[in-house]
């Protein structure tokens, strides 16, 4: 692991400690629950994606009162980047900014929400993507929902398993 990203993980750890520690539950309701930032840096199976969002400097916009539906790719879905490209990305803002942006979706698109066959979508960034929904099973683009319908106070996280 390079030193920046060391680097980026160390800050993401200051920056996200006031989550609960331990806080790792899925799909909480009630005036408590957590936003998209807190349920992903309480949940150490997007520790990529959360060192992601800080690098690009996103954390206050998925703190922001959206709604927002974030297709969130695991630290298993950012290994498929091979480790020097992923460097690369992470040390780049621009394109690190326009490849998370590719990952929201203003509105609150629960699974329920997305119908049978090919929907095209418009993403943060103004980016069209296609969801397809083929009877229980989700795909956006080419990475599969793996986990739909996390709630968020400000939204709601659907986990896949690549980076799109």
């Amino acid at each position: 692991m390079n030193t920046f990203v060391v680097a980026v993980s160390m800050v993401t750890m200051a920056v996200f400690s006031n989550a609960a520690p331990g806080h790792h539950h899925m799909g909480t309701t009630g005036a408590s629950m957590m936003d998209i930032v807190e349920i992903a840096s309480g949940d150490p199976r997007f520790s990529t994606l959360v060192t992601a969002v800080v690098a690009a400097d996103l954390v206050d916009t998925l703190k922001g009162a959206g709604p927002f539906t974030v297709f969130a790719p695991t630290n298993d879905g950012f290994a498929n980047i091979p480790e020097d490209d992923l460097s690369d990305l992470l040390a780049n803002k621009e394109q690190l900014t326009k490849v998370l942006l590719r990952h929201v979706v203003p509105g609150k698109i629960q699974a329920c929400d997305i119908p049978q066959g090919k929907t095209e979508v418009e993403t943060a960034d103004g980016e069209k993507v296609t969801i397809t929904r083929e009877g229980n099973n989700i795909s956006v683009e080419s990475a599969s929902v793996v986990i739909p319908d996390i709630m968020a106070s400000n939204g709601v996280i659907h986990v896949i398993d690549a980076v799109i």
